[in-house]
């Protein structure tokens, strides 16, 4: 299809994913795109490299978001919600989810999972998490996939301590991994 490298095909993807999500279920049949696609890490690696951070849209719609999320060293974002179910797929170094549920307007810790290359891991529309890389020298890489259009839509993102909700847009979740980049050269 034109965008093949090292044996992955981001086109051949993005196809897979539509018609997986055109499907009555759409979250596992998306997630079993997703788990075949990172089951490759260093293919995946080597057409979207995880060597800044970054979070980059790479197919966008009313009911698809496909994006490129990679993690700098150490780096943290807030806990907050999508407003949409998600499916990620890690294809280099580590993520640690912390999930809650917002009790009272005050955030419970209710579980933490760990990702690692090949990993993927499922979010419900009404999820609420942090994610780090916990990793000192490493990137993380992951696909990130969303039952909307990620950028656009109305959200919450949960700041200060003790963490208090402010809103929030994809755009703004954006702006976390450009100033982590921006630490990085310092």
């Amino acid at each position: 299809m034109g965008s093949t490298i090292g044996g992955f095909d981001l086109d051949e993807l993005i196809a897979s994913l539509l018609q997986a999500r055109s499907e009555h279920d759409p979250i596992p049949a998306v997630r079993d795109v997703l788990a075949r696609a990172v089951s490759r890490p260093s293919s995946v690696q080597d057409a979207l490299p995880a060597d800044r951070a970054e979070l980059v849209p790479l197919y966008t719609s009313d009911t698809l978001t496909v994006m490129k999320a990679v993690w700098s060293p150490k780096m943290a974002l807030p806990p907050h919600n999508h407003q949409m179910w998600g499916v990620i797929g890690v294809y280099g170094g580590r993520e640690t989810n912390e999930f809650f549920r917002s009790r009272d307007g005050n955030l419970e810790n209710v579980i933490v999972n760990e990702f690692a290359a090949g990993d993927v891991g499922l979010f419900g529309h009404d999820a609420i998490h942090s994610v780090t890389n916990p990793l000192s020298g490493e990137y993380t890489g992951a696909i990130h996939v969303y039952g909307g259009d990620f950028m656009n839509e109305p959200r919450s993102v949960w700041l200060g301590d003790p963490p208090t909700e402010e809103p929030a847009t994809g755009t703004t979740m954006q702006r976390f991994f450009v100033e982590s980049g921006s630490d990085e050269n310092s």
